[in-house]
């Protein structure tokens, strides 16, 4: 028979195990998410394109499907190709959105025509001349139907792509390597954001615009922050930034943070009505769409 001051014993005994076996526990557990950024818009700027944004140096790139401009830090145009298209194996009419890394364009090139892509290609362009230089290999068999976007990782040596078609395809950021070209595998995103435009990196996060606001409606679109696990199988989704701040609500396109000044550019289009991905006709008081660079200040 166990006394009650024999019992009161082993309960302490026992209490401390599992208090010691849960604080255990608890140091291998993943820290809590992030919390997402503030972002104080400071300017807007009229593009030529309508896709991507990047920025190095002091200087940014914008794409239009069919097109490349450089701009200076002052937003006056110093460079621009547009028959980019010059120089492929493959038929290919649309360009993403882009990146850049040590001064060379990353760019997701395909053919896109009413909403599906087809002769994807990772494309590497020189950031001076904007000039074709060297095309990854596209693995066909990973499952990638369209490509929207391109985003580099200098930290890992990675090269993301997403896509906007929203069907299983698109639950994924496909990775290659930044050196080799070689495919690396596929990140699963949850929850699964919907009609991915662009897609950026960050301070070891993902960042992705995603056009799932409804135009028609004035419901403004959004940007997510994705959470790597180590292995960089899965990511964790959490909603960072809705844009209510735009001129007018329309379709969001790419995306970039300018580390050196601690800065967000998002790219946005307005005055089109955007059917299966491809403008087709004006909203009321447009004739010509409209592209252009909003400037946050990033406040952590």
């Amino acid at each position: 028979m166990i006394h009650i001051s024999e019992f009161k014993q082993l309960t302490l005994i026992i209490f401390l195990a599992l208090t010691a076996g849960l604080s255990g526990c608890g140091a291998e557990q993943k820290p809590a998410e992030t919390k997402p950024a503030g972002y104080q818009l400071t300017s807007v700027h009229q593009v030529n394109g309508r896709q991507g944004i990047c920025t190095e140096g002091g200087y940014y790139w914008v794409s239009g499907s069919g097109s490349l401009t450089k701009y200076d830090k002052d937003w006056n145009v110093v460079a621009e190709n547009t028959d980019p298209f010059a120089g492929y194996e493959l038929e290919v009419n649309h360009i993403g959105d882009i990146d850049v890394w040590q001064n060379e364009l990353y760019l997701g090139v395909e053919y896109f025509m009413d909403g599906e892509g087809k002769n994807i290609q990772v494309a590497v362009y020189d950031g001076d001349t904007l000039k074709l230089k060297r095309v990854f290999p596209f693995r066909a068999d990973t499952g990638q139907l369209e490509c929207s976007g391109i985003a580099v990782d200098p930290d890992s040596k990675t090269v993301y792509m997403c896509s906007w078609i929203d069907d299983e395809s698109s639950e994924y950021l496909y990775m290659y390597d930044l050196d080799s070209g070689e495919y690396k595998g596929k990140l699963h995103m949850d929850p699964v954001p919907r009609w991915i435009q662009g897609v950026a990196y960050n301070d070891g996060n993902l960042y992705v615009t995603c056009d799932d606001g409804d135009a028609e409606e004035d419901a403004p679109d959004h940007m997510y922050r994705i959470e790597p696990d180590e292995d960089k199988q899965n990511g964790k989704v959490f909603d960072e930034k809705t844009f209510d701040e735009v001129t007018r609500q329309g379709e969001i396109e790419g995306l970039c943070f300018d580390r050196e000044s601690s800065r967000f550019l998002l790219l946005y289009n307005r005055g089109a009505r955007i059917i299966l991905g491809m403008p087709k006709g004006f909203y009321e008081g447009y004739t010509e769409e409209i592209h252009e660079v909003f400037v946050f200040d990033v406040i952590r």
